[in-house]
């Protein structure tokens, strides 16, 4: 991914599990919403992900054999891709499956070498990511700031969305 140019701005938020990158997002989302961005999210995840509860319609037509099923209402619409024997998507390929966006925002995706925010809490007994980590450009937290800090990293207060929020705009406007 060294080389690789998006069509649209991405920022990945990383994090132990429980730090809270999903409950940021949630508040962060409705605030770039509200001013006017089409913003799209792509997360990973470890387990074994269903459309439907195994048993519904949509399930049990994947486990048929269909390679796609698309879920489709006057609401939403969902794809779910059965992978079968094939390898995992890259994160350039499943952004190319995505509609066009102002912003791209990508929880996980750990390897990938995009801006990222960390997501720290200190009373998850972890160490922080960022020393190890030379794409992690800003933490939040709702720890004290260290007193040493890279030049490179922005230290953020997890409890003021607005202030992830700004600093997410200033990024992506470079």
């Amino acid at each position: 991914m060294e080389n690789y140019r998006p069509r649209y701005p991405l920022i990945g938020l990383s994090g132990w599990s429980g730090s809270g990158k999903t409950t940021l997002l949630e508040k962060v989302l409705p605030l770039l919403y509200l001013m006017g961005l089409r913003v799209n999210v792509i997360k990973s995840s470890h387990h074994d992900v269903e459309l439907e509860p195994p048993g519904k319609d949509s399930a049990r037509i994947r486990r048929a054999g269909a390679a796609e099923v698309m879920l489709a209402s006057p609401y939403r619409f969902m794809l779910a891709h059965e992978l079968r024997n094939e390898r995992e998507p890259t994160l350039e390929e499943l952004i190319s499956r995505m509609m066009p966006a102002d912003l791209i925002l990508v929880e996980g995706f750990r390897n990938a070498a995009i801006p990222r925010i960390e997501v720290f809490r200190p009373s998850l007994g972890k160490d922080p990511m960022y020393p190890e980590n030379s794409h992690i450009e800003a933490v939040a937290s709702d720890g004290e700031r260290p007193p040493v800090l890279p030049p490179s990293v922005q230290w953020l207060d997890l409890n003021k969305e607005n202030q992830v929020v700004d600093w997410i705009l200033n990024r992506q406007a470079t």
